[in-house]
């Protein structure tokens, strides 16, 4: 096998395969190198495998509050081994399918893990004990991703206290589970097992779960765990824990007082550090900031010609489709096509129950601009689909400028704000106005018509709701 490319991508994730695949159909003789299995941590276990988990948790919270539509459903019960085989089949296919896109379009997987020696050169440690080098004449892509944060005294032990990774393949359902961390993972994680009737606590260290997302729209979400028999601890600090052979004790602390959670296991969740260190990265002279990120320019080069990064490893927000767009503009870039990162906005997705889209500014981030803003918002409980489907929490929410009207932010909070959050990111992107989202004629009855709605409310003109 030659070892001898033009260009060199190192991480075979999101960004990192995307990238591979793209370069090799711009005509470039690209390797991939990847550690573990392709598709990163996105597709093995994290986005795709805990969606499968999130799918089948709503389906069964459905099964158990359809009689009051009149449809009677008894004996509903979770085979978790079951349900673990069909979501690692998921896995499989779509692994399976990465591997054969690179194959298909040219790309070379190299299986292993890699170490620059220099600008030109990785040095690969194969799966099998063996070593190679490989060489780029053009480039080299760091594309390593992130890793899940440990904090000391709650080190992973696979079984009592775990990760995400072990999260999403859990073999029975615990009786009591204590998050530590109210970030996206830990709530998506932690209400999936909560469905399935584990008694849970979320335990966060700021004034609030999900920072940085819109307040309004968290504020739902929050109401729904404790709706559902679930504690939330804000302003609490995790201190330590206490395993024994069948239960954890966790030691937490807020405002100087004490507290002990008694549970089956503890879910740590506190965020994802990027994978930049112990690569050969400093000893080349790359750049990386205090939190260990690749600086990176809009055509994701580095400040040493030849290497660029992409995805997790080269800055937040840490999303898969960022990853995967910056690894299309990235093989452009070498490619000497005209591309760049000048994205508008990048859009987030929480899958909690209910789910929050959003995309653009929030209006603390309007407000830090000195923006004068108008906002719109329109409750799903006034909707018609939503009444339909029984899925009537949350609201969309549309943030315009005061004077041109021009959309400056949509967050929405309930069913299907996965879907429906792409509609507000074409808006952004194409500096549209409230006007042009209220003129547009959403079909009828959907989901959609709430953002047709809002931006109505926004302008202050909504037809199916009191205008403030």
């Amino acid at each position: 096998m030659s070892d001898q490319f033009e260009a060199i991508v190192l991480g075979g994730g999101p960004g990192g395969y995307v990238c591979a695949i793209r370069l090799a159909q711009l005509g470039i003789k690209t390797a991939c190198i990847e550690e573990e299995e392709v598709g990163g941590v996105c597709l093995n276990w994290g986005c795709i495998p805990s969606k499968a988990l999130i799918a089948n948790a709503h389906f069964y919270e459905k099964a158990h509050s359809i009689s009051a539509h009149g449809i009677n459903v008894s004996g509903v019960t979770v085979d978790v081994p079951r349900m673990q085989e069909w979501k690692d089949g998921i896995v499989r296919k779509l692994t399976g399918g990465v591997r054969g896109l690179l194959k298909s379009n040219g790309a070379t997987l190299i299986e292993g893990r890699g170490r620059l020696l220099d600008k030109n050169t990785i040095e690969v440690t194969e799966k099998t004990g063996g070593k190679r080098r490989v060489t780029a004449s053009k480039a080299i892509v760091i594309a390593t991703g992130s890793a899940t944060i440990q904090i000391p005294g709650f080190e992973f032990d696979g079984k009592r206290v775990i990760g995400a990774r072990e999260a999403v393949s859990l073999k029975e359902i615990p009786k009591r589970l204590c998050v530590i961390g109210g970030g996206v993972i830990g709530l998506e994680l932690g209400m999936v097992y909560q469905a399935f009737g584990a008694e849970l606590t979320v335990v966060e260290l700021t004034d609030s779960l999900l920072p940085g997302v819109d307040p309004d729209c968290v504020r739902v979400v929050e109401r729904a765990i404790t709706k559902r028999g679930g504690k939330v601890l804000k302003n609490t600090k995790a201190e330590g824990v206490e395993k024994s052979n069948d239960s954890v004790t966790v030691r937490v602390s807020s405002g100087g007082k004490e507290e002990r959670i008694e549970c089956d296991q503890v879910l740590v969740a506190v965020g994802m550090k990027p994978r930049s260190r112990g690569i050969g990265l400093e000893e080349l002279g790359v750049n990386i900031d205090a939190r260990g990120f690749i600086t990176t320019d809009a055509q994701c080069r580095t400040n040493v010609p030849g290497i660029y990064a992409i995805g997790d490893v080269s800055g937040a927000p840490m999303l898969a489709h960022k990853a995967s767009k910056e690894g299309e503009v990235c093989a452009e870039a070498i490619a000497e096509k005209n591309a760049a990162k000048d994205f508008a906005t990048i859009p987030g997705v929480i899958f909690t129950h209910p789910e929050i889209g959003t995309a653009g500014l929030t209006e603390a981030q309007a407000k830090e601009q000195g923006l004068e803003y108008t906002v719109g918002r329109f409750p799903f409980s006034a909707l018609g689909r939503a009444m339909s489907i029984a899925e009537t929490d949350g609201f969309v929410k549309v943030i315009a400028e005061k004077k041109t009207h021009r959309v400056l932010g949509i967050h929405i909070v309930g069913p299907s704000a996965s879907d429906l959050i792409s509609e507000a990111v074409l808006a952004i992107e194409m500096v549209a106005t409230a006007d042009d989202l209220a003129l547009s004629i959403h079909p009828h009855p959907t989901l959609g018509e709430a953002l047709m709605e809002a931006a109505a409310g926004a302008l202050g003109h909504a037809v199916h709701m009191m205008n403030r």
